[in-house]
């Protein structure tokens, strides 16, 4: 069951923990209803684990899915020019925005093992890892767009919904 806009939790922070068994039964069935949903990417508190877990496309090619679980992800650092692409979640069916973000991230990670891992993305894959670390730290997409945009956004939004 994928937790639905504006649950609360999807502003809570996820704070980092020890890699053990039961963030990694997180972190399975997060790759599976990430799969299931055909996801560039998902965050734990999308199946309603405030955890810090997130599943990433790591394929520059949208078309495919090379998934990658990441525990206790963090940005490290972000580089090359602030572009705008659109973005979703799948807390909110039928919403994309323009969201601005930079063209490129180090990011760090625990792999399933529990070693630290680092790698840069660029393009398509670093902006899905960004998304999806903000929604660990419990920053919902939204909040990247200014008040008046995301005022418009969610007046739509409400009206389609029947609100």
């Amino acid at each position: 069951m994928i937790v639905g806009y504006p649950d609360p939790r999807l502003t809570r922070k996820a704070e980092p923990r020890p890699l053990d068994d039961s963030l990694r039964a997180i972190g399975y069935r997060l790759l599976e209803a990430t799969r299931a949903a055909n996801a560039f990417g998902l965050a734990a508190v999308h199946v309603g684990a405030v955890a810090p877990v997130v599943v990433i496309s790591a394929d520059e090619d949208p078309a495919k899915r090379d998934y990658l679980v990441l525990y206790n992800p963090q940005i490290v650092s972000t580089d090359g020019p602030s572009i705008p692409g659109p973005e979703g979640s799948v807390s909110m069916p039928g919403v994309e925005v323009e969201i601005i973000r930079p063209y490129a991230a180090q990011i760090a990670w625990h792999d399933e093992a529990g070693a630290r891992q680092q790698r840069r993305f660029e393009g398509l894959p670093a902006r899905i890892a960004q998304h999806e670390i903000d929604q660990v730290n419990g920053t919902f997409f939204l909040e990247r767009l200014s008040r008046l945009k995301r005022d418009m956004v969610l007046k739509k939004w409400k009206k389609r919904a029947g609100e």
